[in-house]
């Protein structure tokens, strides 16, 4: 069986990252291609700005899509719906690595070549190994190079769009924390989107919220609606069949959860107004709240720091020593105040009080899962230095208090995120010159 990449196949990523960047005019590049004699002329599908989209690419994508459509088991689009909704996605994606460049995001040969590695890793694969991938699937490796650079790009330019965001205040924590849907679960939702640009004529709303209707009563007479978010959704997860994933209602907007509570899965709403749109949600599936448990561990240790003056071999040595006169019998606690150099606990006796699994980083971790209370570990390494720890003993505790609000956090920050870049996204499209050119 041919392997293929488990998260990002090389397709998927070309229909993701795929884009253009020329370095020519339009009119330049439209005369080089019709002067070619090395195969069929390319003809340009969309004017973005001062770049250009190809029908190549909008080929390669559509059929990349269709492979996921086909490999998900969902009913195939209308093949002019669905070339419009991918090129629309195309265009986005030019317009943003454009904003990324012209506002001085960059991404070096080693960010692309650590995305590279991570994304090898995460297929369980060699970087050799998943290169032989995308080329035995007729790929060009140097092209999903500069794709994943683009990715990487479009990425920062996010990244940029939230950051320049208000922080989240405990306030809002505590606001969210005491509204009714605090202790509600989880949603998997799918949305459908008929978006309304800036500014719209009241022609141009009741146009959209005609077409709205109409896909509410296709979905009642039975169109899948994954089909309906591929063929006519404005959203961002469009072409993923609208899926959106699993929600609190606190991490939405407020329509959004109005209109979602209380719905059972499969069930889905009419069409609702936002400033955005109209918009179709579905409820997919359901869970509750779970409770958080946390085992902590009660240890002391002793650090020899590896530093200019004590090299890892001598901090090893030092280690070992120590672990003898521990095996001798020697007081714990008198040994820490005498050798270690770790100074928040070395006056304490070396005692680290009580702390959750990852506090500390991996090593002592898989160091103190593999003890008993009581017992030394034998010397080992850190970045810090090398370390002997005793386990005292262990707990486990209620964290879901704590949890529920670093939860919380995070879920106010997603949604205003995803409406501050939904936003800006708009606003990019809004400004651009845009020029289609798919028939009708």
């Amino acid at each position: 069986m041919k392997c293929r990449l488990s998260s990002w196949s090389a397709r998927a990523v070309k229909f993701f990252m795929v884009t253009v960047s020329l370095l020519v005019p339009a009119g330049a590049f439209a005369q080089a291609l019709t002067n070619s004699n090395d195969g069929p002329i390319d003809s340009i599908v969309a004017l973005v700005d001062e770049d250009v989209i190809l029908r190549s690419e909008l080929d390669l994508a559509v059929a990349g899509i269709v492979d996921r459509i086909k490999g998900a088991g969902e009913a195939m689009p209308p093949m002019n719906l669905l070339e419009g909704q991918v090129l629309e996605r195309l265009i986005m994606r030019e317009l943003q690595i454009q904003r990324a460049m012209q506002t001085g995001i960059r991404v070096s040969d080693a960010d692309i070549d650590q995305a590279l590695v991570t994304l090898s890793q995460q297929n369980n694969m060699t970087l050799q190994q998943m290169r032989q991938v995308i080329e035995g699937d007729g790929e060009d490796f140097a092209e999903f190079r500069r794709n994943i650079g683009e990715e990487l790009l479009t990425e920062r330019l996010r990244q940029r769009i939230v950051a320049s965001m208000e922080p989240i205040t405990d306030s809002e924590v505590d606001i969210l924390l005491s509204s009714e849907d605090q202790a509600g679960g989880e949603y998997n939702v799918s949305h459908i989107m008929i978006g309304i640009p800036d500014g719209s004529t009241p022609t141009q709303i009741q146009a959209a919220q005609l077409k709205a209707d109409d896909i509410y009563q296709r979905l009642v007479n039975g169109l899948d609606f994954a089909s309906a978010a591929i063929s006519y959704s404005d959203g961002q997860e469009a072409l993923e069949g609208g899926l959106v994933g699993w929600r609190d209602l606190n991490a939405v907007p407020a329509f959004f959860a109005d209109a979602i509570r209380g719905l059972q899965p499969g069930d889905f709403t009419q069409p609702i107004r936002s400033p955005a749109g109209f918009h179709l949600i579905k409820v997919n599936g359901f869970r509750e709240e779970r409770q958080v448990v946390v085992k902590e561990y009660n240890a002391r240790h002793i650090m020899i720091e590896v530093d200019e003056l004590m090299t890892p071999r001598l901090a090893m040595d030092r280690i070992i020593e120590i672990k003898q006169k521990l095996g001798e019998g020697e007081d714990f606690a008198l040994l820490a105040k005498q050798f270690s150099d770790d100074t928040s606990s070395a006056n304490l006796g070396g005692d680290m009080g009580w702390f959750p699994p990852e506090a500390y980083g991996e090593r002592v971790y898989q160091t103190l899962i593999s003890m008993k209370p009581g017992q030394v570990s034998e010397p080992f390494q850190t970045q810090g230095g090398w370390h002997v720890i005793e386990l005292l003993d262990t707990r486990e505790i209620d964290r879901t208090e704590e949890a529920i609000r670093a939860e919380a956090r995070e879920q106010i920050m997603r949604s205003k995120a995803e409406q501050e870049v939904e936003k800006v996204l708009r606003q990019f499209r809004d400004e651009a010159f845009v020029e289609t050119r798919l028939p009708g």
